[in-house]
């Protein structure tokens, strides 16, 4: 595997705060004042999602705030389960965060086309921003029209828009905006393969980060068998909805036990990337249960994408 992971792994797991017994895991993550600050999704006894604030000083020791700083909103129909999966993108000294406000559609109104059995999920693209992480603003519901989940945004403007990377089942998405809150101009740019490792579903990790040869993204798949894996892909700075190159082989896959054992087996899925001097330092949830960190270092990316970094 590409990656090297660290040897302390995990470097977060559920505690016995009520709010972080069942699973901690799917994290954001942003350098800020020579710390890490992470947003985690941690889930409790009462089985909600909610997300939990960390920090470190050396990258894999965090300090844990004893009670969650964001969780769902009272009375808002689409957080009725919670809040999953955050991603932070720093624009200027404003963290804006993306997640996925979690639900289900009315039993009385029926199922809807695109589900199976089991229950009815409901998952909507949501935005809230803070400057500290103390005290945070909604704008809500930012792409209203889609069941979507998997919403990265792009750290600065391209051609004059904002840029958004989203997943509505089982494709990568770009969208357009011009006040990073109305967005437009919806089209898939990446499916699944067949015959490969990312043949059910693909969806985007870490926000996007900038290299000298293309967008840097760190996207996660699942195959058939529902293992889900971590890949990564160049995009064209200028035009982010083509793709430059998508490598074959995933840089990380479920093999420690903490990654194979756990609320979901066999799972692997980065929401955030630290970009230091020669490497990558990606934190993931294992097995939908606690979380884990691995580095990616530049060289031997660089050779893996067959083009600098």
């Amino acid at each position: 595997m590409l990656c090297r992971r660290y040897e302390g792994n995990p470097i977060l797991a559920p505690t016995n705060n009520w709010w972080e017994t069942k699973a901690v895991f799917n994290c954001a993550v942003v350098r800020h004042n020579s710390q890490i600050h992470m947003l985690y999704r941690a889930v409790g006894d009462d089985n909600t999602s909610r997300f939990g604030y960390a920090i470190s000083e050396d990258v894999f020791h965090f300090t844990r705030f004893p009670l969650p700083v964001f969780e769902g909103e009272q009375g808002n129909e689409f957080e009725r389960l919670g809040v999953e999966d955050p991603r932070i993108t720093k624009i200027n000294e404003t963290f804006y965060i993306t997640y996925v406000a979690a639900s289900t559609y009315p039993a009385s109104e029926g199922r809807p086309p695109t589900f199976g059995v089991g229950p009815p999920w409901r998952c909507r693209v949501s935005l809230v921003s803070t400057s500290d992480f103390k005290t945070f603003h909604r704008h809500g519901v930012i792409l209203p029209e889609f069941d979507d989940k998997d919403a990265v945004l792009f750290p600065e403007m391209i051609n004059g828009r904002w840029v958004m990377y989203h997943r509505i089942f089982p494709d990568m998405w770009i969208s357009y905006s011009n006040d990073l809150i109305n967005w437009t101009g919806h089209k898939a740019f990446m499916t699944p393969r067949a015959d490969c490792w990312d043949n059910d579903r693909v969806g985007a990790g870490a926000p996007p980060i900038k290299t000298q040869s293309g967008w840097l993204n760190f996207y996660h798949a699942a195959d058939h068998d529902r293992i889900y894996r971590i890949g990564i892909f160049l995009s064209d700075l200028n035009d982010p909805s083509t793709i430059i190159v998508r490598p074959e082989e995933p840089i990380l896959t479920p093999q420690d036990a903490f990654e194979c054992e756990g609320c979901v087996n066999n799972v692997v899925f980065t929401c955030g990337v630290i970009e230091r001097d020669d490497d990558f330092l990606i934190y993931y949830g294992g097995a939908d249960s606690s979380i884990g960190a691995a580095m990616l270092e530049k060289r031997r990316l660089a050779d893996f994408l067959g083009m600098p970094i």
